[in-house]
């Protein structure tokens, strides 16, 4: 008997995503119709890992996806959505644009993600020593190469960031703080003993990319699941600029500084060596 997936070799597109049939729709080999009625963080995981959660990793996800509800207006993406709105009164458009504005200075866990997994594949590639003392290792080799841990740090909180912490206990709770999220919060307390460096907290990326790694995910979809959960939060923004009636928003004048030099062209020409029939 021939299988269908000896049938498609050869194929333009392979996906065990999804499949399109004259009846209905199945997701990861269910019927959508079974799935509606599931909550959306549990079929999330479904689409993405491939099998259903445990009520625990369903838990946490659900966590993970409402940790950076909304950024407010002093972040690029917010204020780059009301501004583009503005203009272009389209939902989409928006939404786009705060998307856009996911990297690596705000929002995007995907570094802090990939510093984690690599970070716990080398200690395990090393035999798993002392954990506190290869933290120590790992933070003097990062200083010696000026490289920047990330994650650590917050331009408000102070030695503790509430969300981060709130995350995390969640996770313990579940069960699912497993050994590259400890070896994080180790090379953490051995950067924190560095001076100056005592009151930098673990911020909300670097738990949000503790825990998708905990959860499975990768570097490049622990990103996917912040930017997903921001976007309620963008969504209530671009509404709100709708109801301002505000159009073509600009930066108020008195907030620009112009530092452009009053030129003469023709002398410039003239030295640039133009003539005046050219």
């Amino acid at each position: 008997m021939t299988t269908k997936a000896e049938t498609s070799e050869g194929r333009y597109w392979h996906s065990a995503v999804s499949e399109i049939t004259p009846d209905t729709v199945f997701v990861r080999g269910y019927k959508l119709d079974d799935l509606i009625g599931l909550s959306f963080t549990t079929s999330t995981f479904l689409l993405i890992k491939g099998r259903l959660p445990t009520p625990q990793e369903a838990r946490v996800l659900d966590a993970v996806l409402t940790g950076v509800l909304d950024y407010g207006l002093e972040k690029a993406g917010t204020a780059a959505a009301r501004y583009v709105v503005s203009a272009n009164p389209s939902m989409q458009a928006g939404l786009a644009t705060a998307v856009l504005a996911a990297g690596d200075h705000g929002l995007a866990t995907e570094n802090s993600a990939r510093f984690i997994t690599d970070t716990y594949a080398a200690y395990e590639a090393a035999g798993k020593p002392d954990m506190g003392a290869y933290a120590e290792k790992v933070v003097a080799e990062s200083r010696a190469a000026r490289l920047r841990i990330p994650g650590f740090g917050h331009p408000v909180f102070k030695g503790t960031d509430p969300r981060a912490q709130i995350l995390r206990q969640i996770a313990v709770d579940a069960g699912l703080w497993g050994e590259a999220a400890q070896l994080y919060e180790a090379v953490h307390q051995a950067f924190t003993r560095l001076p100056g460096r005592e009151e930098f907290p673990i911020n909300d990326v670097g738990m949000l990319a503790a825990i998708s790694v905990a959860l499975g995910f990768t570097p490049q979809e622990s990103t996917a699941l912040a930017v997903m959960g921001t976007l309620p939060g963008v969504v209530a923004h671009i509404s709100e600029e709708y109801a301002s009636g505000r159009v073509g928003r600009v930066v108020p004048v008195e907030d620009v500084s112009y530092t452009v030099p009053r030129r003469d062209l023709t002398a410039d020409l003239r030295a640039a060596g133009w003539t005046a029939t050219q």
